[in-house]
């Protein structure tokens, strides 16, 4: 439009402020995107109104830009939304340098800016009021093809595997983004229900959702021991064929969910999951009769293994009932007060940033490193006379992150993208020489560039700098001139990005890593508390146990993500990383036998809670409890373990009860096979729990 009627100056006052606005729109509830949409178009105004008097002597200019630059980025300190307003508020500061119209006002080319991220939340409005469903959809696809994911994991997992590390880490970190989604798609959950009350899509999606959320659970329950499962598959290996057979079977039609959910009626029939299950059984049942009695622990451990699938099978089942149901039971409508008790809630007190502006914090050492690296980058820029020296200062704030391991890929992918853009793009510019094609190539190469940049960010790199390019060849005569200081500057950009990252005021994960395993342990510690109380009262299921579980899979994710942060580290920084790493996998195994046990006894009618297990049940309590007073004293930044004389002698509960004994006691007591499965399960998973809560405790005193 500003082409077309000759005003380009506002054209692109517009198209910029709806530019910088749209990274704050991302899945979640429209007042959330509404409100993140505004604050972006709030500062970046203010911002651009600023830097629309950045032509002053450099001696004011480098401590304003850098101030600027401090104060935008520790919006951060917010959460993930503002981290995105903040990165808009950056753009704008940087391209403040690229942009200074001739014909308008500083406060006119500012206000204009705002209007068009006024434009873009009106759009934005629109387009969810035409389809307010496409947020709810599109992460509803992402989860079941996540868990699809995470259920070939699995699959992969069963018997003896050379690589089971590598497994367990790609399992880990299918966790974390589930996790991540599932808490995205609460958010839009609870909102919908708020603004168009209690719909029957509503509320048909948010039990899928439950499904969803359950499936994974039963998915990370596992047996206690894979030594035992891998003897066992060893032996018997058509167990193991069968069932990574049903479980690739899951995926699929996880995964035909998935792509035409829609369409309920090309739906996968439940046929071949059925006749999976009752060969699986006939066999199960064939190894009872064929085996000694010696064997019949073995015979127990398929039975509690098959039973783990026939609930997921009832689950998937559900799904496609929900998909293709237009009618819901009173029953099955979610009571939204309970429902709000699973969203997390971002603080905006004003009082965080007072709390953060110490070098304690990771967000303040990001935002005063930025600062600083933006400033330098700046100075070499003028020294050195490139020709757009404001490139490096957005290769800066595009490329740096507040993880060093982040940083250090993105600068590596940023260089070699944009060297492979230069050479694709200096090809095509021997080859064309229009104009009008060069405007459609750069449009076109922007949008590959935007849908790339979180699954390959090389790719978007190499696009981006396809876009710039294609961009200048416009106006400029001298295209080469303009790919060579492209390239030049990007390389500057990323170099000092990962040098600030690796020495000035880094943040190391081993100064934050203490206080994920102290959430990730506590919230074990609830929901332990939770499966205890449950099994031993009965009853209704309690929403408390669910809310535990979910925190209990939230802080797992954020530990995972933490370590896989650490691990990317230079060696001479990860501070006892071997030991942490023993208590990352006592933690998520303590989780996985915790949602082993959870699912049980939610989907089996068990017997009452005797006296060995409200005992054993308190020792393990009583050793979480001591592991979380011994973290509490702990220094992860001391690279070094020592002996604390002020320390108290440990108490680490001992068990008196033989659980073989208890097991065997408890199948003497019946001929009932349901109760002989239970006493195996329980049992062991009592006992399991109990011997990693000791391990933890012995751990963490080495620490002391």
């Amino acid at each position: 439009m500003g082409i077309v009627t000759e005003n380009l100056d506002i054209g692109l006052a517009i198209c910029f402020g709806a530019f910088w606005c749209s990274p704050s729109d991302v899945s979640g509830s429209l007042k959330h995107k509404q409100i993140g949409i505004l604050c972006s178009a709030l500062l970046v105004v203010v911002v651009s109104f600023i830097g629309g008097y950045f032509h002053i002597p450099n001696v004011f200019l480098f401590p304003l830009l850098g101030f600027l630059t401090f104060c935008i980025a520790f919006i951060s300190i917010y959460g993930f939304r503002a981290s995105l307003i903040s990165f808009s508020g950056l753009l704008a500061l940087v391209l403040s340098f690229a942009n200074t119209p001739q014909s308008l006002a500083v406060y006119e080319y500012a206000l204009l800016i705002g209007l068009g991220g006024l434009w873009y939340l009106a759009l934005s409005t629109l387009y969810y009021y035409i389809n307010p469903k496409a947020d709810t959809e599109n992460t509803l696809t992402e989860i079941m093809l996540l868990t699809a994911d995470f259920i070939d994991t699995r699959k992969d997992l069963i018997g003896e595997q050379p690589n089971r590390a590598a497994l367990k880490e790609q399992l880990r970190s299918l966790q974390v983004e589930l996790t991540e989604k599932h808490d995205t798609l609460r958010e839009i959950l609870l909102s919908y229900r708020k603004s168009s009350g209690k719909s029957n899509y509503q509320s048909r999606r948010l039990l899928i959702f439950i499904q969803l959320v359950e499936l994974l659970e039963t998915a990370i329950a596992n047996p206690v021991h894979y030594d035992k499962m891998d003897a066992l598959f060893l032996n018997q290996p058509q167990f193991k064929a069968d069932f990574q057979r049903l479980l690739s079977e899951f995926s699929h039609q996880l995964r035909i969910i998935a792509s035409d959910y829609h369409k309920p009626q090309r739906q996968l029939s439940n046929k071949a999951i059925a006749i999976l299950l009752e060969q699986i059984d006939a066999n199960v049942e064939n190894f009872k009769t064929e085996t000694s009695s010696e064997d019949y622990e073995n015979y127990l451990i398929l039975q509690n293994y098959l039973d783990y699938q026939k609930e997921q099978y009832g689950k998937l089942k559900k799904i496609k009932l929900l998909l293709g149901n237009n009618d819901l039971t009173p029953e099955d409508i979610a009571v939204q007060g309970k429902l709000k008790r699973f969203i997390g809630s971002q603080s905006y007190n004003p009082k965080l940033i007072l709390r953060s502006l110490s070098l304690k914090s990771t967000i303040f050492r990001h935002s005063l490193r930025l600062a600083l690296t933006v400033m330098l980058g700046y100075g070499i820029g003028l020294l050195f006379d490139l020709q757009n020296p404001y490139w490096i200062i957005l290769t800066i704030i595009i490329i740096m992150r507040p993880s060093y391991g982040l940083t250090k890929t993105r600068s590596k992918d940023r260089i070699i993208g944009t060297i492979i853009g230069a050479v694709v793009a200096s090809g095509l510019v021997f080859l064309i020489d229009h104009p009008y094609v060069y405007g459609a190539l750069g449009v076109v190469s922007l949008v590959i560039a935007l849908s790339m940049v979180q699954k390959n960010y090389k790719a978007s790199s190499a696009f981006v700098t396809l876009c710039v390019i294609f961009i200048y060849a416009i106006i400029q005569p001298d295209i080469l001139k303009v790919i060579q200081f492209r390239v030049i500057d990007t390389a500057i950009g990323a170099g000092l990005s990962y040098l600030a990252m690796r020495f000035l005021l880094p943040a190391w994960s081993f100064m934050e890593i203490g206080e994920s395993i102290k959430d990730g342990l506590k919230a074990n510690t609830a929901f332990f508390k939770s499966i205890s109380a449950y099994y031993q009262v009965k009853g209704t299921i309690p929403t408390s146990l669910k809310v535990h579980r979910k925190e209990a899979f939230l802080k797992m994710s954020n530990l995972s993500a933490a370590f896989q942060r650490m691990a990317q580290e230079p060696k001479s920084k990860q501070n006892h990383i071997n030991h942490i790493y023993e208590l990352v996998e006592m933690n998520q195994s303590f989780l996985a036998s915790l949602a082993s046990l959870s699912s049980y006894v939610q989907n089996h009618k068990t017997s009452d809670a005797s006296q060995a297990f409200t005992s054993i049940a308190a020792k393990i309590q009583h050793n979480l409890d001591s592991v979380c007073g011994q973290l509490r004293t702990i220094d992860f930044e001391n690279p070094s373990l020592h002996s604390n004389i002020l320390k108290p002698k440990l108490e680490i509960a001992s068990l008196d009860y033989s659980i073989d004994k208890l097991t065997a006691e408890a199948i003497a007591q019946t001929e009932n096979l349901s109760a002989h499965k239970e006493a195996h399960l329980v049992w062991e998973q009592l006992y399991w729990l109990f011997s990693l809560s000791q391990d933890m405790l012995k751990l963490v005193a080495k620490f002391q």
